[in-house]
């Protein structure tokens, strides 16, 4: 992926316009990896930074900047996904990836570098979804990368070896294992509007603490999730099942008061909700629906991972 040309090739050195041209696909391929907006940024940063340290003369000779590019940013998200592990360990409840919401419903008028926000270079689609990431971050640093280069990005898996550090057969291999992952725990979910339906009716249940109402929208062995980080307060631990969910989010309901509302976003590429507390951003929403029910409740608390949401003006709906 990263081969140079020969000793005589000459060749111009790859304007600006054509590296940073390469910049939406590297946000794509990072945020996928890592799960994290401020962390995919970040390595697409420093992927840039150790293309303009190389001399006039290396950057002339990359027979495809676009793929030297790829290369360095996949091996240091590989690199990041090992350390990860290890942070973890200290993370103060459960990790959940840093939700994103829909460009057109979170921006008004707010520019980053370039002229362009980060989470508006990301494409959101299936390979986005709270479900997907989840599954994604229970995989091993080099199942994610072999998987994610290849079957969602379609890359060869001789140019994922490169990345990787292991042979074609081996990535194979990786993105098999993480292929059966992704089969046994990403259900379908239906239509968006099927999806919205669901996440209206929870929503006006929630509103009215009608348990009754919550338990039936709910799968029976549905899990709840938070990740507060230490950072905000939240349920500690996963609860599990229907009844418990119930009863947990109508207590929270109770204690939040009048001053809390609720706004139906986009969150991932799928309908969800965000959780206003005295007009300010306080929790995004994600669900896993399938079979007509709520399977998966993923609530973000933690400050950090909302920085884009409280950027710049919200137009969702009310």
């Amino acid at each position: 992926m990263t081969s140079r040309g020969e000793p005589g090739d000459i060749r111009s050195d790859p304007g600006p316009g054509v590296i940073m041209g390469e910049r939406r696909r590297l946000m794509n391929l990072t945020y996928r990896l890592l799960g994290s907006l401020a962390d995919a940024e970040d390595v697409v940063q420093e992927t840039y930074a150790r293309w303009y340290a190389m001399s006039p003369s290396e950057r002339r000779a990359v027979e495809s900047p676009g793929a030297w590019l790829t290369t360095v940013a996949g091996r240091i998200c590989l690199n990041l996904l090992g350390s990860a592990r290890v942070r973890r360990e200290t993370y103060v409840g459960d990790w959940i990836p840093e939700p994103l919401p829909e460009p057109t419903e979170w921006i008004a008028g707010h520019s980053g570098a370039g002229g362009t926000d980060p989470v508006d270079r990301i494409t959101l689609d299936e390979s986005v979804t709270m479900a997907f990431l989840v599954v994604l971050d229970a995989m091993t640093p080099a199942e994610r990368v072999a998987f994610v280069l290849h079957d969602v990005f379609r890359y060869p898996f001789g140019e994922v070896a490169e990345i990787v550090g292991r042979t074609p057969a081996a990535c194979r291999q990786l993105a098999s294992s993480a292929r059966r992952r992704v089969r046994g725990a990403a259900a379908p979910e239906g239509p968006d509007a099927e999806q919205a339906r669901i996440v209206r009716q929870f929503r006006t249940a929630w509103e009215a603490k009608d348990i009754d109402a919550l338990i039936g929208l709910l799968d029976p062995a549905a899990t709840a999730t938070a990740d507060g980080g230490g950072l905000a307060v939240t349920h500690p631990h996963p609860i599990v099942g229907a009844e418990r969910i119930a009863r947990a989010y109508a207590r929270i309901a109770r204690v939040a008061g009048d001053g809390r509302t609720f706004l139906e976003c986009t969150v991932n590429g799928v309908p969800g909700l965000v959780a206003q507390q005295d007009g300010e951003i306080a929790t995004v929403f994600a669900f896993g629906i399938a079979g007509g029910r709520i399977r998966h409740i993923w609530a973000v608390r933690n400050p950090e991972k909302l920085r884009p949401w409280r950027i710049g003006s919200q137009s969702c709906g009310g």
